[in-house]
């Protein structure tokens, strides 16, 4: 492992997609910061609060504008917003990159240019899995693209998904080599590596990833003193009455408002209060239901809130789960797609979670007995975040970076 001596150099980190996508890559940013290297984050236009004194500059696109456009789904909302809103991401990634003239791209593998820029300026980059995607194991197939494992050799081939993407975009890495006067073919670079922001606590490495492939820990916001002080949210956390906290992050779709009463509800009847962050909207409680024992609010820092909480009701998104799990909060897992499965199928298989609610059949009753099963895994869900408290997934990540920037070995 590197010990992150190397002189210092300068960062691109790039990244696209929702909250969970972005805020690793501010808090690697801050931890590459600390280590004396000049840093700057290329992310989507919803960030309004990089914090740590991290430099943002903007990839043109919101995400949240996306996940309302795509509401209705099929072939035309790719057509009219992700395919156009895509090209101008991978296009700006290119622009910043050749203004900032960075030694080294870490990059989200959404990022399909990355490589035809890092080419052009003769430097190396890194490929960022905030959950495990890019490289290929026989241990389980690729999260997101199957749900369950399907044996060791056709779980590899699961991780050629990843190459859609390259095949669904590649006129636009033309484009990216043509601007750049290189041919507008021809095979991209490997990275120097990829590093995996997941904690070994919850994902112990599979004994066939290559050495190239580096487990760091995942890459948590650090806590600001003035993170949760709006001051309905203080005081709710003042009361001593036990809560759970519900909020599905960038999740939408189906039936909103009755997931939402669902919900809280359930946890009425299990005698508790609760937090409510509608997010995206994938959750919005009727007036009905609501009352002195419920607090809804858009969003909340999870470090403030989750250590508070007695459960969390959640999507199962890789940074929630991590967030949970460091608080000692025992989670109910409602997936949506993606990587939540994925999740939700671990934290079952680890006992730090029961079975995962289905998102469009939440009753009252489940979610009441989801609780109560929750509740009785507190011990094994503290135990386990102590151990996830000892790590330092960003400061890892740090010395890798810097150590493949200076040409040295991060194995």
């Amino acid at each position: 492992m590197a010990d992150g001596s190397a002189s210092p150099r300068r960062v691109l980190l790039a990244t696209a997609g929702s909250r969970g996508d972005v805020e690793p890559f501010l808090s690697l940013a801050a931890a590459l910061r600390d280590a004396g290297h000049a840093v700057l984050v290329a992310a989507p236009d919803d960030q309004d609060d990089a914090g740590d004194d991290v430099d943002v500059v903007t990839l043109g696109v919101s995400f949240a504008g996306l996940a309302e456009a795509l509401a209705g789904g099929g072939m035309r909302a790719f057509r009219e917003h992700i395919r156009p809103a895509m090209s101008t991401v991978l296009a700006r990634v290119v622009d910043e990159a050749m203004r900032w003239q960075p030694d080294v791209i870490v990059a989200h593998p959404k990022l399909l240019t990355v490589p035809v820029v890092a080419e052009h300026l003769g430097i190396p980059y890194l490929s960022v899995e905030l959950t495990p995607v890019v490289t290929p194991t026989g241990e389980f197939p690729a999260a997101g693209v199957v749900n369950r494992s399907l044996g060791p050799w056709v779980n590899r081939l699961t991780y050629r998904a990843a190459d859609l993407g390259a095949r669904m975009f590649a006129s636009d890495i033309r484009a990216a080599r043509r601007r750049l006067g290189r041919s507008g073919e021809g095979h991209l670079p490997s990275p120097s590596g990829s590093l995996v922001a997941v904690s070994p606590t919850l994902l112990p490495r599979p004994a066939d990833w290559p050495s190239t492939t580096h487990l760091t820990g995942d890459w948590p916001r650090r806590p600001r003193p003035d993170a949760g002080t709006d001051g309905a949210i203080r005081e709710f956390l003042a009361d001593d009455a036990p809560f759970v906290y519900a909020g599905f992050g960038s999740m939408r779709g189906g039936d909103a408002a009755g997931r939402a009463e669902a919900i809280i509800e359930g946890v009425r009847r299990a005698g508790l209060r609760t937090l409510v962050a509608t997010g995206w909207g994938g959750l919005q409680p009727p007036d009905r239901c609501l009352g002195t024992d419920v607090l809804v609010v858009t969003s909340v820092p999870h470090a403030t809130v989750l250590p508070h909480a007695a459960a969390a009701i959640h999507h199962g998104g890789a940074g929630t789960v991590h967030a949970a799990a460091r608080a000692g909060t025992p989670s109910v897992l409602v997936p949506f797609l993606a990587d939540q499965p994925f999740w939700a199928r671990l934290l079952r298989r680890s006992g730090l979670a029961g079975p995962a609610l289905h998102r469009d059949r939440l009753s009252v009753d489940g979610v009441h007995a989801a609780i109560s099963d929750a509740l009785d895994r507190a011990p094994a869900v503290h135990h386990v975040a102590g151990e996830i408290r000892a790590e330092d997934g960003p400061a890892a990540a740090s010395a890798i970076v810097a150590a493949v920037a200076a040409g040295e070995s991060a194995s």
